[in-house]
Order: structure tokens, then sequence, then C-alpha cells
């Protein structure tokens, strides 16, 4: 008896696994295809499907942040396609979708996409800093401070300009300059008092 209780377990777990891997199985095909869909959109210029998770988590608040900033935002030389918010939502929202997947690659391929294609949306202030925190995890420190810097010359105003600059300070140290990390902490300081930013650079600076 104790033998076929044994044998049953097993058959069940098992069936468990079997379960377990066509989810899993299912889980990658859907996100391929997402992925081959979203290249396909932005090879073809066309804004890509709307991800439905992006709106309880990250995506949505950051989006929100991009709207409160955009009006007192700086934008950069006319170009691009015409002002069109809901395109410009769905093309973002997808970009950031693809963060959380941790897909940096393709991550920053979309918002280099997205800011092409719409360098006056009210979204391209944060996209603009995303861009830099997908080269920092690829480790494109080039890439990524690069995109940090843009934000506070391309948008002066906006509210990721502190967090762009501090960002930008943790580049330069990564790549062994100093004197630079020293300087950018001190304008963070200075020009954005009060920000977490500027709390997170005095401590780091009386630690150099």
């Amino acid at each position: 008896m104790q033998l076929q209780q044994m044998q049953d377990q097993i058959s069940r777990q098992q069936g468990i696994i079997e379960e377990l891997q066509n989810d899993v199985s299912r889980m990658k095909q859907e996100n391929l295809e997402r992925y081959q869909d979203l290249d396909r959109r932005i090879n073809s210029g066309a804004a890509p499907a709307a991800t439905p998770d992006n709106s309880s988590t990250g995506g949505a608040s950051d989006a929100a942040g991009a709207a409160a900033g955009a009006s007192a935002a700086q934008q950069p030389a006319a170009s691009g396609e015409p002002a069109d918010p809901a395109k410009e939502k769905l093309f973002y929202d997808a970009a950031f979708d693809l963060i959380k997947q941790k897909d940096f690659d393709k991550a920053s391929q979309a918002f280099s996409a997205f800011l092409r294609k719409y360098p006056n949306s009210q979204y391209a202030g944060n996209a603009q800093y995303w861009l830099g925190e997908v080269n920092l995890a690829k480790g494109d420190l080039q890439g990524a401070g690069q995109a940090f810097a843009k934000v506070s010359q391309l948008y002066p105003k906006h509210s990721k300009v502190p967090d762009s600059l501090y960002k930008l300070a943790d580049v330069e140290r990564r790549m062994g300059h100093t004197d630079k990390v020293k300087g950018i902490l001190q304008q963070v300081i200075t020009q954005y008092p009060g920000t977490s930013a500027a709390q997170l650079a005095q401590r780091d600076l009386q630690k150099l």
C-alpha cells in the first residue's frame, strides 16, 4: 500500500511538472511574439501594441510623472511625427514593459526609437532618463552617461533632471572620473535641494 501511495504521489508530481513546463513554454513563446511584434512595429514606424500590465506598476506612475513634468520641460528642436499623445503613450508603455521583462537590449532600442520618433513628446524626458538606465543595466557606461546628460541638456526643467544628474555622477565614478563626480554631486545638492537625489548626493560626497 505504501508503495502504491508513493507511485500515486510521483505520478501527481510528474503531472504538475508537465503542466509547469507547458506554462513556461507558452510564456516564452508569448514573450517572443511580443518582442518580435515590437521590433516589426519599430522598424515599420508604427506604434507598438499596448501592454496591459504596464498600468499597474512602474510604467503608469512613470508616465504620470512624465506628464506632470512635461508642461515645464524645454523641448528640443521640433522634428519627428506630429503630437499624438495616445500613440506616444502606447509606444512608451511598450518600451517600459521591456524593462520589466529585463530585456535591456530591446528596451534600449525601443526608447531610442521613441526619442527619434517623438522628440517633443510629453514622455520624452522620461524616455531619455530610462534610456540611460537600460544602458547602465547593459554595462554600456558611455551610452548611459550620454543619455543621462541629455536629460538636463534637452529637458532642464523636467522632474527627472536631479535623478539623471545623480546617475551621471555614478557613471562617471564607475569610469574613474572622480573630479567630475564631485562637481556633478555638488551641482545636484546646490540646484535641487530637498530632493532625494540631493540627499543621496550629499551622502556620496561625504564618502569621496
